[in-house]
This record gives structure tokens, sequence and C-alpha cells, in this order.
């Protein structure tokens, strides 16, 4: 099978004192094998609940996940079970998710234990990770406050690929860290990528910096996918008006990045609230290409050019 992961009309609800929020809301895509699979959206749109339902924080509301073939969305206690630390997680802020008070290598032998390691194997484990993310083996006696922020996510990877992955959710995995740490962070992920064949699931809102890393990129707005495509097609030809008003947004620092950006488009409104999603297409508050249908009939995908599929009315 090509794919390693394909969703198939996800949602994920989560009610509250307002009312239903639809956080992901009929999602259906696929993510091949060994690529780096960019998902972004505004803050809000559902991509991190998307994340955290494909690792198995959230149980789905209802539709499937297909993992290599099988069906894991289900009961998180058989799931867990089932793929056995295939998905692992890359979060935003290191600081919060290394314990304080462990050193690295205890921090390191958390998951290889869990995972049934033998435990002769587990420090010559923990080196040989510690190798991998091009970090020195007297790093294992240091804790977190004796790290800066990129070593923290360096260590964050590492756990990550202890217990063997073939898949690893990046969550904005370097928001947080400075301009200067965020390329040497993005290059330990290709070498990684490379060296043990994984695929990655990208969540950013930086499209900025998606044309540099991935394979193929969808957008999600208010728990629905507006648009998939291949990295080049997406940023040769954007087709949704959601797409074209964030591609338009980006800053750019050459008069040749100038050129391919799209006209500028500036959204009508404010982002509707995730308990009040309009009827229709849920963006057609925001768009200046609306037409009479927008309101009243939800569109569905639609594949204009190879690969390259949108949800929107003036591709019907």
């Amino acid at each position: 099978m090509k794919e390693l992961v394909i969703f198939r009309d996800l949602k994920k609800y989560f009610p509250t004192s307002a009312g239903l929020v639809k956080a992901v809301d009929g999602v259906s895509l696929a993510i091949p094998k060994e690529v780096t699979f960019a998902l972004v959206g505004e803050s809000g749109s559902g991509k991190s609940t998307l994340g955290y339902t494909l690792l198995g924080a959230y149980e789905p509301t209802e539709g499937e996940i297909i993992f290599k073939g099988e069906n894991i969305g289900y009961k998180l206690s058989k799931r867990r079970k089932s793929i056995k630390g295939e998905i692992q997680m890359v979060f935003q802020d290191p600081g919060t998710t290394l314990n304080p008070r462990k050193q690295v290598k205890e921090i390191l032998a958390l998951p290889l234990r869990v995972h049934g390691t033998n435990k002769k194997d587990v420090v010559p484990r923990i080196k040989e990770l510690l190798e991998a993310v091009e970090l020195p083996d007297n790093y294992i006696y240091k804790y977190p406050h004796e790290l800066g922020g990129g070593e923290k996510q360096t260590v964050a990877i590492a756990r990550a690929l202890a217990v063997n992955p073939s898949l690893i959710i990046l969550d904005e995995p370097t928001s947080a860290l400075d301009v200067s740490i965020q390329a040497k962070i993005l290059n330990l992920l290709f070498k990684t990528q490379e060296m043990f064949k994984l695929t990655y699931l990208f969540i950013t809102h930086d499209l900025s910096m998606v044309r540099n890393i991935s394979n193929q990129v969808a957008i999600m707005y208010l728990g629905k996918i507006c648009e998939i495509a291949p990295t080049a097609f997406f940023f040769q030809d954007p087709l949704h008006p959601y797409t074209k008003m964030l591609l338009s947004s980006i800053p750019v620092i050459t008069d040749a990045e100038e050129r391919i950006k799209p006209n500028k488009v500036k959204p009508e409104g404010e982002i509707p609230s995730p308990v009040n999603i309009p009827p229709g297409c849920s963006f057609h508050s925001r768009c200046r290409n609306r037409m009479d249908i927008c309101s009243k009939v939800d569109p569905s995908f639609i594949e204009v050019n190879d690969g390259h599929i949108v949800r929107c009315h003036l591709f019907s």
C-alpha cells in the first residue's frame, strides 16, 4: 500500500456549554509513505486536533483512521496495543514536554521500558539515539533546565525516535525556537527522516516554511479541508480563495518571491465561531468570490489536476 495513513470522513466534536465544537468535521485525505505532508491552517482550524486524534489522544467522534491498512480509530486501550508506538509526536514547546526532574537518560529510557526493551539494551540504545540527533554522550546526565531550546527539541526528537516509529506528527516543532535554531532543527528532521525512512505529518501555520520542507500540502479551515496538492502545484497554482488569501499574506524578501505570490486577497468579516459555523461553505462569509449557492450547499471535493483537489463551488 502506497498510503501509510488514510482518514475517511473523520470527525471530532467537543461538547461545550456554548454548543458543539466541530473541531474536525469530515476530513478525508491520504498520507503517502516516507513523505513530509504539511497540514496548514490558522489557529482554531482543527489541524492540531486532527494530529492528536491520529496520535490517539482523542477518540474520533465518527469516521475511520486507516494506518498500514488497519482501522485504528477505535477505543484507545485496544488501539495502543495494536500500533505499539509506531505513531509518535514532537510538540511545539519542548520545555513543557520534558520532565524537569529527570535527566536526559531517564527521559529517553522511559519509552524504551514502556515498549519492552531489555534492561541491558537501554543505555546502548540511548547512546545510539543521541548519536543520531548529533548530541554528545555526556548529555545523558543533563537536566532540561541545562539545555537550550534547540537542545530540548533535539532530545524530544530523540525520544520520538526511541521506539522506531513509522510516522511522526510534528506540531509546530520550530515555532517556539529562535530563527537561528529553526534551520538546525529542520535539517535534523530531514536527516532522521532519510535515516529511518520516516513519514512526517507537519502541522504548521507557516506557509513560507512549507514550500521548503513538504512534498504535499493540505489546507484546513474550521475543521474541514479546503485544498490538497503536491507542494509544487500548490504554490504555482493555488485554487481555493482561502488558500490564495493565506499565500498572499506571506512576507517575502526578494522580487522573485513577490512575482509568484497571488494578488493580495483581503478577507471580509471575521472568522466565525467554531460553535456557530455558517451553513454551506464555511468560508463563504469571508469570501469575495461567493455565489448564492455557497451559503446553502457545502461543496464537494473536485480533482482539478492530477493530485490537486479543491473543495469550492467555483470549480463545480
